[in-house]
């Protein structure tokens, strides 16, 4: 082989009759302005050079093109554009093989689509995952994928937003071939048997899958998010049209949701997620994590030990007694048979899973493990003595984790003799299903101990948020001021379906007096027990869920909480509980609307944010949006409270904090609203 051409993201190189373009952009390849001037450069010379009659297309042997360079987001447009490049692959008169060696997402995706033929090997992932970022694919892929795959399969593609495995995809008809290792030489190969063009825009949509279907499970209970509707409807509305009538409709469409707010939030979250893991200043590698201890076969240390084995890691589950231990063992087991019958996990990776647990009554067997994570119930006093005897039988070297929600960690560590190594590693509920990890750094927690609960949130699939110590940490003390502000409303005139119905209308899945029904009234009820003693009275504090809790009326489980149950029915006895409680309080009730519902206890989540980066808690503001958005359903749509509060006008939010600021009376603090930029 020998160099024709080079930029510093593209290279070229003859290989007998074809030209393989490789293209270079770590880390994932994005098609940034240069990679797309590259390849035009390198299409056209291929196209002049004497003797070429192929090309074949690679980003190297374990990955192609992940997608778009999403940093050029709201910024003016550098030529070429990639619907320019792509329409120029399409329309060469060399046929243009794509060899995929990993990920081929979005706009990598559609890179592959304007090619005649495309090897995958068999790791490679194929998707186009726009909706996820609030916009459609903007470069061919709602026309293209359709004509080679289907209407039906193509909604579920690009609706859905998830990648199909190389073998699924070449069940689809997605790709020619699949291979082992390197799918280079396969794609050379393909490409040299080439004689003429295979262009996509000449097919019709094939006739297979059903279509109300995939439009059903696309839009659960008729609603989706506004880039699914759109991308339904290009596909649909495409398929009818000519080719280039399809690509103009898809790429207004486009240009429409990317110039969006959804849009402009969901990739102020992409782009935070992608920034959450990294900690400036780390002075230590990872430890490697071999052996894992579980202490908690409940709901949560269950959770966490599926999480573990899914990741292929070996896990002693310890309970206090054989029945808990078997319930527990046998709680796992049915969630993996459930995977099993859902056709997510084979019998034979369920066995293999459940083969990695050890079951165990006795603290002592925990001596050999590397890391510990303790499920154990929410009390000081347990955790600071299971931590004292952890520290007296592990090896020294071994990493000790607490799951508290609200504890104190530096308390925690204080009881042993390695603080270094001690952190929290917070799993919100179910554990193996929920993707956020707040990683606890208490005082003492020594770099390599950070480092390792990062690696490992990075192989359980985690997406890991680093906070410091205060009660409830970033996102419970948060929700805990936007719960305390809701109950504030109702004794100034609000009633629990009011205050649900219009955070619901924000865009919440389920407002807190629901979600507080579903998860257990009595679950906070310890909580402010806990801290009873340490409030001022000066303080306000509403003694209304108090008051359900003491009758009984614990929620879901009870058949009553804010709301009487099934049905989630209004109860008049919430009703009176409240209007009790605004009279002892001395308060006149009077009506609220959805709007100021809204803006109070939105501005109350957008005043602890900040008092949480005043206080070092989260290191970033972005931080604290993908915990609220990951954790506590925050409307993906609105970016996270922080990044909604930057899109509001200041004079309306101030009088938000101000309207929270009297509602709240003695100890209010008011947090300083960090600049955030209007477009990350």
């Amino acid at each position: 082989m020998s160099a024709v051409a080079e930029t510093p993201v593209v290279a070229t190189r003859r290989q007998g009759r074809v030209m393989v373009v490789e293209i270079a952009n770590p880390p994932v390849n994005a098609l940034s302005a240069a990679v797309r001037q590259g390849l035009l450069s390198a299409l056209r010379a291929a196209e002049a050079a004497r003797g070429v009659t192929a090309l074949v297309l690679t980003g190297g042997a374990a990955r192609f093109v992940a997608g778009a360079d999403i940093r050029e987001f709201g910024h003016p447009p550098v030529p070429p554009s990639l619907p320019e490049v792509l329409e120029a692959i399409a329309g060469s008169p060399l046929p243009v093989v794509a060899a995929i060696g990993g990920a081929a997402l979005g706009g990598g995706l559609e890179l592959a689509l304007a090619c005649d033929g495309r090897v995958a090997n068999i790791g490679a992932s194929l998707g186009l995952p726009e909706v996820n970022l609030g916009i459609i694919p903007g470069a061919g892929g709602t026309q293209r994928l359709p004509r080679l795959i289907g209407l039906a399969r193509a909604i579920e593609m690009i609706a859905g937003g998830k990648p199909v495995p190389a073998k699924k995809a070449a069940g689809m008809g997605l790709v020619d071939r699949v291979v082992e290792g390197d799918p280079l030489p396969a794609a050379i190969a393909l490409a040299e048997t080439l004689t003429g063009k295979h262009r996509l825009s000449d097919l019709t949509p094939p006739a297979t899958g059903d279509v109300e279907a995939a439009i059903a499970a696309a839009c659960p209970r008729g609603k989706a998010p506004a880039a699914v509707l759109a991308a339904i409807k290009v596909i649909r509305e495409g398929a009818a049209l000519p080719f280039a009538e399809g690509l103009a409709l898809e790429r207004r469409t486009f240009i429409e949701l990317r110039d969006s707010e959804e849009a402009a939030a969901r990739r102020h979250l992409f782009l935070a997620e992608r920034s959450a893991p990294r900690i400036d200043g780390l002075s230590a590698p990872a430890k490697a994590i071999g052996l894992v201890g579980v202490i908690g076969a409940g709901t949560m240390g269950t959770g966490i030990t599926l999480a573990l084995i899914a990741a292929g890691f070996p896990v002693i589950l310890v309970e206090r007694d054989a029945a808990g231990l078997d319930r527990g063992i046998e709680r796992i087991r049915d969630q993996l048979a459930r995977r099993v019958a859902a056709s997510r996990l084979t019998a034979e990776a369920m066995a293999a899973q459940l083969a990695l647990i050890t079951g165990a009554t006795e603290l002592a067997t925990l001596a050999p493990v590397d890391l510990v994570i303790e499920a154990a119930f929410e009390d000081m006093a347990v955790k600071r003595e299971l931590f004292a005897t952890l520290d007296r039988i592990t090896r020294p070297d071994a990493i000790l984790a607490t799951n508290t929600s609200y504890l104190d960690v530096n308390e925690i560590a204080d009881v042993t003799t390695r603080p270094e190594k001690v952190l929290g590693l917070h799993f919100f509920s179910p554990a193996h299903v929920m993707r956020l990890l707040e990683i606890v750094r208490a005082a003492q927690t020594g770099d390599e101990a950070l480092a390792t609960a990062l690696a490992l949130a990075k192989k359980i699939g985690k997406l890991a948020v680093v906070a410091g110590v205060c009660d409830g940490f970033i996102g419970n003390r948060i929700f805990s001021a936007y719960r305390r502000q809701c109950e504030f409303l109702l004794e100034e005139g609000a009633t629990p379906e009011a205050v649900d119905g219009a955070l619901e209308a924000f865009g919440f899945a389920m407002g807190p007096f629901a979600v507080a029904d579903l998860a257990g009234l009595d679950i906070s009820w310890s909580r402010r027990k806990r801290l009873a003693a340490s409030r001022d009275p000066r303080e306000r504090y509403s003694s209304v869920a108090d008051t359900l809790c003491e009758a009984g009326r614990f929620g879901q489980k009870t058949g009553a909480g804010w709301y009487r149950y099934p049905g989630r029915e209004p109860d008049p006895i919430v009703h009176r509980a409240i209007e009790d409680a605004a009279a002892r309080a001395g308060i006149t009730r009077r009506p609220l609307g959805p709007a100021e519902i809204q803006q109070r206890v939105l501005a109350a989540m957008v005043n602890e944010a900040a008092l949480v980066l005043e206080d070092g808690i989260a290191a970033r503001p972005s931080d604290i949006d993908i915990v609220l958005v990951h954790g506590y359903g925050f409307p993906a749509a609105k970016g996270g409270p922080l990044f909604w509060a930057s899109r509001q006008e200041r004079a309306a939010l101030e009088t938000a904090l101000e309207a929270v600021a009297q509602s709240t009376g003695f100890g209010f603090r008011r947090g300083r609203l960090p600049t955030l930029p209007s477009e990350t």
